[in-house]
């Protein structure tokens, strides 16, 4: 059917219904997610987009993560409020849109959904080779090291950083803004891929993150990889609370959002309102 489908009606007004979109983008090409005059993001393009293919002045998109300057995503999660989503919307959408995003899927959401304080948790991977076999093609979302790492002493040292903390020392200060996260996992493993049979994987899922937390990580714990900080060092950093010069954030280009997990479609509602009470925290 080619017939629209509409938010429904009230008092003679149409009601605006909430659509989800799922996103994919390779990072390269965009200053992040947020949109910023003068510079091409990820926001920027999508809600262009809508706007050009929905015919309306303004589409504003809420987004589960705001990633950073050069952060891929497979498993990004938005969501907008419109009056009609046509069919066809989602293929006319990635016929404007440039090759590097995709709308991987889009459609009604569930009642109560709300893309950034219904979600439970976001997962990022960070990929690095120390091998040199790592495919060239692939140099894009790898970050390469030079030399070689002791994977298991990384492993071993990120595990005191699994629980609720604050992350003061691995965060950028916003002002008013909370740094206490709660990760979820945490591990570090090889792992035996066709761009390279010893990459190195760095899989983090928590309730929300805050600024540079997960690149601060990783480059910690590379410090740790290489022998410059001990596995033990890790808990006492994060328990001093203050960033210190003895590591330095990994590059972006290794750092991919992989998935955003949400509950199920009764308790969207009630995990929104639980997230709101923590409105100044950054995801």
């Amino acid at each position: 059917s080619n017939r629209p489908h509409l938010g429904g009606r009230w008092s003679g007004k149409v009601v605006p219904m909430r659509i989800r979109l799922d996103l994919a983008y390779d990072g390269a090409g965009f200053s992040g997610w947020a949109k910023q005059p003068g510079r091409r993001t990820v926001q920027g393009d999508l809600e262009a987009a809508l706007e050009q293919v929905l015919r309306v002045s303004e589409a504003r998109v809420v987004v589960a993560g705001r990633t950073d300057t050069g952060v891929h995503a497979l498993g990004q999660v938005c969501h907008v409020d419109v009056e009609e989503w046509p069919d066809q919307t989602q293929r006319r959408l990635n016929a404007v849109l440039a090759d590097d995003v995709r709308i991987r899927a889009a459609g009604p959401a569930p009642d109560g959904f709300d893309a950034r304080f219904s979600a439970l948790s976001r997962q990022y991977v960070y990929l690095i080779s120390d091998s040199g076999l790592l495919d060239p093609r692939a140099r894009g979302g790898v970050w390469v090291w030079r030399r070689g790492l002791d994977s298991e002493s990384m492993h071993d040292a990120a595990q005191p950083l699994i629980g609720e903390h604050d992350f003061a020392a691995f965060c950028k200060a916003r002002p008013e803004a909370s740094s206490v996260r709660t990760v979820l996992e945490l591990g570090v493993a090889r792992r035996n891929d066709p761009r390279d049979p010893r990459l190195i994987e760095v899989a983090i899922r928590a309730d929300a993150f805050c600024h540079s937390m997960v690149r601060s990580i990783v480059g910690a714990l590379l410090a740790v990889g290489e022998g410059r900080l001990d596995a033990d060092e890790l808990g006492g950093i994060l328990q001093a609370g203050q960033r210190v010069p003895r590591f330095t954030i990994a590059p972006a280009h290794g750092l991919a959002l992989v998935e955003v997990a949400y509950p199920p479609d009764q308790e969207l509602a009630s995990q929104a309102q639980r997230a709101r009470r923590f409105r100044g925290r950054s995801t």
